[in-house]
């Protein structure tokens, strides 16, 4: 990794400047754009003083081009009182001024504010900033903006006789190689407001317990993460008791988040989906990664950690799989608008997590979720809320499908394709989406006559593709299926 270019926060380098998407926590404002104004910059600021903090580069293009600040002229030191000249109540913003190729960048480094709301000075305007936007609010809203920020204090209490020896050294050091810092590890985590430290006493917040702690639960009950496989679509009781297997997860966030991937990996099962245009049979998962872990890191990362005694939970079904974690839905968010709103309940966490790559961009998490699933020709992902719990559900439409379709069926299906008719590919097609059918759905399907249907699902079962599920030699309810084995 090359050097960075901001002592204030190291994860700044050159390439970071050039590259990095915007997102949350990332804004760059050119000489060439029309929002460059100092009060334009500062409402900017504004947005992410009240949402997650950040920085934003100021000399730095859309294309990642380096400009040169001092073409400002007189007009600079506009820019460098921005902060008090635009913007109240004071703030935590500190400006570093950087100099690249002798080329002059400001960097605005926006420390995210826990209870104040912060406004423009001159018209009272209140903005936030919402992935990589930023955006004006309503009364409405900032009554929710200040309802949200009081549910945020619990990542920033201090943990009260932490042991330093229960830190995961590994993790830390990974965390201080990912963001390019040389000094001491605690005194990363007080630069990224996680611990802090007086008269050489360092004290840590449940925040640094919860990231980077061997064993978050013996100070935070609870930060644990619970998955239980149901046998069926049911989760019964007493003599009907179907659980098959009930696994507990206690670590820090990140382990947490690797361990469960790989274990849920291994738990979900694949199948086969025929392609209707090429007739080749692709391989899909029970349910894609990107949804299912999304969900799981969004839950880590938004759970109210201050509610004890409610661990997340993974519960696996036939059909469905529900991700659940304690707390209500931010008062920014609600199941209509989830997919566009953001405000995370736990900003140092969802920070940390973003830093270190668990997940690419954390702010659209759900929005991924959403894609992953239609990609998957799966259901629209169902988000609810009760008793002070938000629940994740992923259904998936293939747990009735065939579990082991024959080798030799795929690979029948495959070679003679081509040859195959529109009917009879709309016959497989049915097969496929419904997993059985009668003689009389095909017949509606396809909208092609009984005694063709049934002499193409004869032909097919004497090359070994189907099968008849009925003794009965005149059976209108026959049903025919994929041969299994």
């Amino acid at each position: 990794m090359s050097d960075s270019v901001s002592k204030i926060n190291t994860i700044v380098t050159r390439e970071y400047l050039q590259t990095q998407v915007e997102n949350q926590y990332f804004e760059r404002k050119g000489l060439g754009e029309k929002d460059i104004k100092p009060i334009k910059i500062a409402e900017e600021l504004i947005g992410m003083l009240n949402a997650d903090g950040g920085t934003l580069a100021f000399g730095v293009s859309d294309s990642g081009e380096i400009e040169d600040l001092n073409s400002l002229g007189g007009k600079l030191d506009d820019y460098r009182k921005l902060v008090f000249n635009f913007i109240h109540p004071a703030c935590n913003i500190e400006l570093e001024e950087v100099t690249i190729d002798g080329k002059l960048v400001f960097l605005f480094h926006v420390e995210q504010e826990l209870e104040r709301i912060f406004r423009t000075r001159e018209n009272e305007k209140v903005y936030l900033r919402v992935h990589d936007s930023n955006r004006l609010l309503d009364l409405d809203r900032i009554k929710k903006l200040e309802y949200d920020k009081s549910i945020r204090r619990f990542e920033d209490e201090t943990v009260k006789d932490f042991e330093i020896e229960d830190f995961d050294n590994d993790l830390l050091n990974e965390y201080k190689e990912k963001v390019n810092y040389k000094g001491d590890i605690l005194d990363l985590l007080v630069l990224k407001y996680l611990a802090t430290k007086k008269g050489g006493v360092y004290q840590f917040k449940n925040a640094s317990a919860l990231l980077f702690s061997k064993d978050p639960e013996k100070y935070i009950p609870s930060a644990s993460v619970r998955y239980i496989r149901y046998e069926g679509t049911e989760a019964l009781t007493g003599v009907n008791h179907n659980v098959v297997k009930d696994e507990r997860f206690e670590n820090n966030i990140p382990r947490l988040i690797s361990h469960l991937k790989a274990f849920l990996k291994a738990s979900f099962k694949d199948y086969y989906f025929l392609d209707m245009e090429t007739g080749r049979f692709n391989k899909v998962p029970e349910y894609p990664e990107e949804a299912w872990l999304e969900g799981i890191v969004n839950a880590l990362c938004h759970r109210s950690y201050n509610v004890h005694g409610n661990a997340i939970y993974i519960k696996h079904f036939d059909d469905r799989l529900e991700i659940s974690n304690s707390g209500p839905l931010p008062a920014q968010v609600t199941i209509d608008n989830i997919k566009t709103e953001r405000f995370a309940r736990n900003p140092r966490v969802a920070r940390v997590l973003e830093d270190m790559g668990y997940v690419r961009q954390l702010n659209e998490g759900v929005s991924r979720i959403y894609e992953s699933m239609e990609k998957s020709m799966l259901s629209i992902p169902e988000y609810k809320e009760g008793n002070s719990t938000v629940y994740l559900i992923l259904r998936n439409k293939i747990s009735g499908h065939s579990k082991t379709i024959h080798d030799s069926v795929i690979e029948k299906i495959e070679k003679n394709w081509k040859v195959y008719n529109e009917t009879q590919r709309n016959i497989f097609h049915y097969l496929f989406l419904n997993h059985k059918a009668t003689i009389d759905e095909l017949v509606k399907f396809t909208n092609i006559n009984i005694n063709t249907i049934r002499g193409y699902l004869n032909k097919f079962i004497e090359d070994g593709v189907l099968i008849r599920l009925s003794e009965k030699q005149r059976d209108v309810n026959a049903l025919y299926v994929f041969k299994k084995h």
